[in-house]
C-alpha cells in the first residue's frame, strides 16, 4: 500500500484548499478527525483513505460551515456503516467506506478507548451490524451488550456476534465469551490493581501497558490452544 508524507499530502490538497497548512493537518489529527499511522521514527504515513478523510473534513468545514464535533459524529456514523444524519451531506467517498470487523491479528490496543461522543441506539446498532432488534435484545439478555445506548466497543461486539450467529450459533452460546472475558479481566486486575491505586501517573501508565500486554498474550494463547484442540478433532 502506497503512503504519503504530510508534506506530500499538503501539496496534493493545496490547490483545492487555500488555507491548508501542516499545522492545520496536525490540529485535525489531535482532534481525532484523522489518524494516520506512523513510521518507526515517528513520521506520519497517509494512505489514500486518510487523504479522502481529510478532504471530507476540509470540504465540510468550507462548504457546509460545520463545527468539528458535527463532522466527527458524521465520520463515526460512516465508519459504522450508517448514513450521516444530515440529508445535506455530500456523497461519501468510496475510500471512507468499509467497516469490516478486523481479524485477531489487527485488534486495537486496550489503550485505544472508544470516543465518548460516539453513541448508537439499539436501532442504529442493529442496522450497522446487520442484526434484527430481537438479536440485540438477546445479546443484552446474555450480557454481551449493556444498556440501550452503545459505544464503539458495543458496535465491534455486535458485528462479531452477527458473524457468529450467521455461522449457526445462538445468542445463548455467546454468553461463554462474556464469562471468559470477565474471568480474564479479574486476573488482569489482580496483576495491575496495586499500581492503579498509586497516585503516581507513571505507575498508572505502566499498569495500562501491562494490562494491554497481558491481554494480547492471553489472546494469542487462547487462539493457539483452540487451534491445537480443533486440529486434533479434525484429524482423521
Amino acid at each position: 500500500m502506497s503512503t504519503a508524507t504530510i508534506g506530500e499530502v499538503l501539496n496534493r490538497l493545496r490547490d483545492e484548499f487555500d488555507d491548508i497548512t501542516i499545522s492545520k493537518i496536525r490540529f485535525l489529527e489531535a482532534e481525532g478527525l484523522i489518524s494516520p499511522d506512523r513510521t518507526e521514527s515517528g513520521y506520519r504515513k497517509f494512505t489514500e483513505a486518510d487523504v479522502a478523510r481529510l478532504r471530507y473534513v476540509l470540504r465540510s468545514q468550507r462548504d457546509r460551515y460545520l463545527p468539528l464535533k458535527v463532522i466527527k459524529d458524521e465520520l463515526a456514523r460512516i465508519d459504522a456503516g450508517l448514513p450521516p444524519a444530515d440529508d445535506a451531506v455530500p456523497e461519501v467517498p468510496d475510500a471512507l467506506l468499509g467497516g469490516e470487523v478486523q481479524g485477531p491479528d489487527a485488534q486495537p490496543s486496550l489503550l485505544d478507548t472508544p470516543d465518548k461522543d460516539v453513541r448508537f441506539t439499539d436501532r442504529e446498532l442493529a442496522e450497522a451490524a446487520g442484526l434484527q432488534a430481537a438479536d440485540i435484545a438477546a445479546l443484552r439478555d446474555h450480557a454481551l451488550l449493556d444498556g440501550e445506548v452503545h459505544d464503539a466497543n458495543g458496535l465491534a461486539i455486535a458485528k462479531i456476534a452477527a458473524q457468529l450467529l450467521e455461522a449457526g450459533l445462538e445468542p445463548r452460546h455467546l454468553r461463554m465469551y462474556r464469562q471468559f472475558a470477565d474471568r480474564e479481566a479479574a486476573l488482569v486486575e489482580q496483576r495491575v490493581g496495586p499500581s492503579l491505586r498509586q497516585r503516581n501517573p507513571e505507575s498508572r501508565k505502566q499498569a495500562e501497558r501491562t494490562a494491554d500486554h497481558l491481554v494480547t498474550l492471553g489472546n494469542e494463547l487462547h487462539r493457539s490452544l483452540l487451534a491445537a484442540t480443533i486440529q486434533r478433532l479434525l484429524r482423521p
